[in-house]
């Protein structure tokens, strides 16, 4: 369990679920509160920790959103109810992330690995992929977040460790603890990951920061993905070399139609959350409802629009990719058929020019006793210099006509 309390200008670490509650209740610039439990936490006793978040929260958590913030084969979803809001959301799995940063340096410029996997391991997967091909990107595996949004909480449950929710946790740390720079300069990733120093003002904007930063892993999916995606091609393409492969490029496609749905189920509960947040809006801005901030929920739509396009981007790839790879596997069929082609006209043409010269032999070989030229010296020499002047003349028309056509 991981609690960090927000305030106007800085982030505060918290011990336990009591302080979190004592500093909602008795610091006068407090925001809201981020609680982090792992799965493990949530389902060892799930009665004890509803209640604690209901203390915290002041409301409880359906039992029906508790199951599905432990099912480890939930989609992307959300829903809302009238004390908080529920997003669950299909993230990168540790391992698979760190495979990805792994895959970058050991990929060398030239197409093959610099890897040197064990022997039987190597043996398999040349069996199985074509050379080159990226362990990282044999199998995505995705896992569950869930976001409980209430009005001065944020609860999120999450199964196996999250290297993107431990960096965007520490980078809070980092910059909202520490003193301001007069011109903050560029940070790379980490800076991407909060757009800025500032910190969050509500459970929503923390939110949308985590799925932010989330949905960046997946970018970082398209280059390695491209990149097998090339060897693919050229492999398919190599006309010196035949393509056997085949149960690896079916895992291929597998993996990008998988992906190609998380980004639709991600897309679409991004889509319901921001149709709800538009909703409350607009219902608030009606006599007798609840004092609005259009300047927040501006900032909220900003992000949420931003979010949604990153996902757009990620969905457009894999499908870009899944294109790439039906282009790629019917070129490859055009190809073998147009060599096979080749070949065959080839074989046709060396038996359309025999087939003459085979008549000949033919009717020579007839067991007559009265044939011209058997008696002759030089029959044999004749009929050599007739089945060449047959083969010349057929190769000239052949010409000819290879001359008409062009």
């Amino acid at each position: 369990m991981e609690l960090l309390g927000f305030s106007a200008s800085q982030v505060h670490p918290l011990a336990s679920l009591t302080d979190a509650g004592s500093f909602l209740s008795g610091n006068a610039a407090s925001l809201f509160v981020w609680a982090d439990f792992s799965t493990e936490e949530v389902t060892a006793a799930p009665d004890t920790w509803r209640e604690q978040v209901r203390q915290l929260a002041g409301a409880p958590i359906l039992d029906l959103h508790l199951a599905d913030a432990t099912n480890a084969a939930h989609p992307s979803y959300f829903d809302t109810t009238h004390a908080y809001d529920m997003v669950i959301f299909r993230k990168l799995t540790f391992e698979t992330s760190r495979a990805i940063a792994e895959a970058e340096p050991q990929d060398a410029p030239g197409g093959a690995s610099t890897a040197k996997p064990p022997a039987a391991e190597a043996a398999a997967r040349q069996k199985r992929y074509a050379p080159g091909f990226l362990p990282a990107l044999a199998k995505i595996d995705t896992q569950p977040v869930t976001f409980f949004m209430f009005d001065t909480v944020l609860v999120t449950v999450r199964s196996g460790p999250s290297r993107t929710i431990d960096q965007v946790r520490q980078r809070l740390l980092e910059l909202c603890q520490a003193p301001r720079p007069q011109a903050a300069p560029a940070r790379g990733n980490g800076q991407s990951l909060l757009h800025g120093i500032r910190p969050p003002s509500r459970p929503e904007d923390l939110m949308l920061r985590l799925l932010n930063a989330m949905v960046d892993r997946y970018l970082e999916l398209r280059a390695p993905l491209t990149r097998q995606l090339d060897r693919w091609q050229r492999a398919l393409l190599n006309s010196r070399r035949s393509f056997s492969s085949w149960e690896g490029l079916l895992d291929a496609r597998i993996q990008l139609r998988k992906l190609e749905h998380l980004s639709e189920e991600q897309r679409d509960a991004l889509q319901e959350f921001r149709d709800s947040l538009l909703d409350n809006r607009y219902s608030s801005d009606q006599p007798g409802g609840a004092a609005n901030a259009p300047g927040r929920d501006e900032v909220l739509l900003v992000r949420i629009n931003d979010v949604m396009e990153h996902i757009q981007r990620v969905l457009a790839h894999a499908r870009r990719l899944e294109d790439s790879i039906e282009s790629a596997v019917q070129i490859h069929f055009s190809a073998v058929a147009h060599r096979t082609n080749r070949t065959m006209r080839a074989l046709t043409l060396i038996t359309a020019l025999f087939m003459p010269l085979t008549l000949i032999t033919g009717v020579f070989g007839m067991n007559f006793e009265r044939m011209p030229w058997l008696q002759e010296p030089q029959g044999f020499w004749w009929s050599i210099g007739l089945m060449g002047a047959v083969a010349v003349v057929l190769a000239a028309l052949w010409a000819l006509a290879r001359q008409l056509e062009r």
